[in-house]
């Protein structure tokens, strides 16, 4: 990856066998192989002593715990993964980007929103305050799409918000500030029309004037307050009248969210968040760096885009801090990292717990080397804000963003959609069949063989760029320009086409009772 590096990836399928002499051109040529080593995974360029630093993207991703000759597999058990950064003494907003030509005239179709935001589907949510009523929604949703949605065309779908939070939890704890106010966004997610509908059980912690008191929540009620549908109410009698009233309470809903035509809007409405799951060593070689680059786009045409995930960003910290916009901003990156430390620590877990079987079998170490992948997908702009866990996105709040998350593929796609993301981005190299019911989920793989098997379910090949068939900078545009169709309703995802949707995880660091 760079000129200083002591290891390299193999990048042919099914990897090299040994006695392998590497070809002109490529790094250690004339080099033998002395292992076989699997796509993906890393051979010694030279010789690495003992206690030597193994460097791959020009930084520390290990030391070698004994002497590897060049041409050896280097393997996780092979290193000792390096000391996280501290988090003081860091470079404190000192990466100026030039000031990048602003990208005008890209346009697409979305539906706006009474606050102004802007959807990329028009979808009926119901907001569910505790799990107990997550049967009865998820019939009543089967009924809402089989009787009504037929009467309502322009209704891209129902669906039930369901989670595992409302109830048995210490609700007064101060950290249970993080679900409740998780929840309570993603109900007003712009691609929910400003319609929102709740069904509570009765009983629970969480009331429905809790997750949404008067003030944070459109009016669209004729009676001025909030629809809720309360299952323990006196006037059910049998599941049957718990359903009639559910399906009976979406019809005005509907009926609003059918008026509702898409318009052109300006590119800078997008509201786009990247992750990545199932990675593997061309994580950081082919998928991120192009997203990356679709990111830089993105900020170009005023768009706001969104990088998470804290355990894979943490031994990178440096990077964040010094590509701050303002030191407030490095203070805030420092301050939620360091939050994430400490609760890490509660739980006697420290960042070498991220890193998956997965993760290793495609040549990924640990997560020294994995974050160095991981991060690249927030391109090269200047970090304009931070969002704390559950944080909404303010209409002032665009460029690039670091939304603080766990590294788990469902919270941080959660948290994400709490902030106001209408459009998603993730990479895989391992392969996941990973969506979200509440809002496209554009695939893209890092390898070709990962596309080719499954050619149905990824949007995008970035291995592409490992196979000198296209460049980062090509897929980055085909990504962007995938973005605007997408966002439009003029192409589907496959996410989208067979129904993939995982289901939300509320982030609940305080106690459970």
């Amino acid at each position: 990856m760079r000129a200083e590096d002591n290891v390299a990836i193999v990048a042919n399928d099914g990897g090299l066998p040994p006695g392998t002499v590497l070809p002109d051109g490529a790094p250690g040529a004339g080099l033998v192989l002395r292992d076989k080593v699997p796509q993906g995974h890393k051979l010694a360029l030279r010789d690495i002593a003992e206690g030597e630093v193994v460097l791959r993207y020009g930084v520390p991703i290990g030391y070698a715990l004994k002497a590897i000759p060049a041409g050896r597999w280097v393997h996780e058990r092979l290193l000792q993964m390096p000391a996280a950064r501290a988090l003081e003494g860091l470079p404190i907003a000192t990466v100026k980007p030039p000031a990048a030509e602003p990208l005008t005239g890209y346009t697409f179709e979305g539906y706006r929103n009474r606050d102004g935001s802007v959807g990329t589907r028009n979808i009926l949510a119901i907001t569910t305050t505790v799990q107990c009523v997550a049967g009865v929604v998820a019939q009543a949703v089967a009924r809402i799409k089989a009787e009504l949605l037929p009467h309502y065309p322009n209704v891209d779908d129902v669906i039930g918000l369901e989670h595992s939070y409302g109830c048995g939890v210490a609700i007064d704890a101060p950290d249970a500030v993080i679900p409740i106010r998780t929840l309570r966004n993603i109900s007003l997610n712009p691609n929910f029309g400003g319609e929102v509908m709740v069904v509570s059980l009765g009983c629970e912690k969480l009331q429905p004037a809790r997750l949404l008191p008067p003030g944070s929540f459109p009016i669209t009620d004729e009676r001025g307050e909030l629809d809720t549908v309360c299952l323990q109410d006196d006037a059910h009698v049998g599941f049957m009248s718990m359903l009639d009233d559910i399906v009976g309470s979406a019809r005005p809903h509907l009926a609003r969210l059918n008026a509702r035509r898409r318009e052109t809007v300006p590119a800078s409405e997008l509201v786009v968040g990247v992750q990545c799951g199932g990675s593997d060593a061309f994580s950081g070689v082919t998928a991120n760096p192009a997203v990356g680059f679709c990111a830089d786009l993105l900020v170009r045409a005023g768009a706001t885009i969104m990088f998470s995930e804290n355990t894979e960003v943490r031994d990178a910290v440096e990077q964040l801090t010094s590509r701050a916009a303002t030191p407030e901003v490095a203070d805030a990156i420092i301050r939620e990292l360091g939050w994430y430390d400490r609760y890490l620590d509660r739980g006697r877990v420290d960042r070498s717990a991220n890193t998956t079987p997965g993760n290793k079998a495609g040549g990924l170490s640990n997560i020294a080397e994995k974050a160095m992948g991981s991060i690249i997908k927030s391109g090269s702009s200047a970090i304009s804000h931070v969002l704390a866990p559950g944080e909404k996105l303010r209409p002032d709040q665009r460029g690039l963003v670091y939304a603080a998350t766990p590294a788990s593929d469902f919270i941080c796609g959660t948290l994400q959609l709490a902030a106001g993301m209408n459009l998603h981005i993730f990479t895989t190299g391992r392969g996941t069949p990973y969506g979200l019911a509440e809002c496209p989920v554009v695939k893209v793989a890092t390898r070709t063989d990962l596309a080719r098997r499954w050619h149905d379910l990824k949007d995008i090949n970035a291995g592409r760029i490992a196979d000198g068939e296209a460049t980062i900078e090509e897929t980055g545009w085909e990504m962007f320009r995938l973005l605007l169709d997408v966002a439009s309703g003029r192409r589907k995802t496959w996410a989208e086409h067979w129904k993939l949707h995982n289901s939300l995880v509320l982030f609940n660091p305080a106690p459970v009772t």
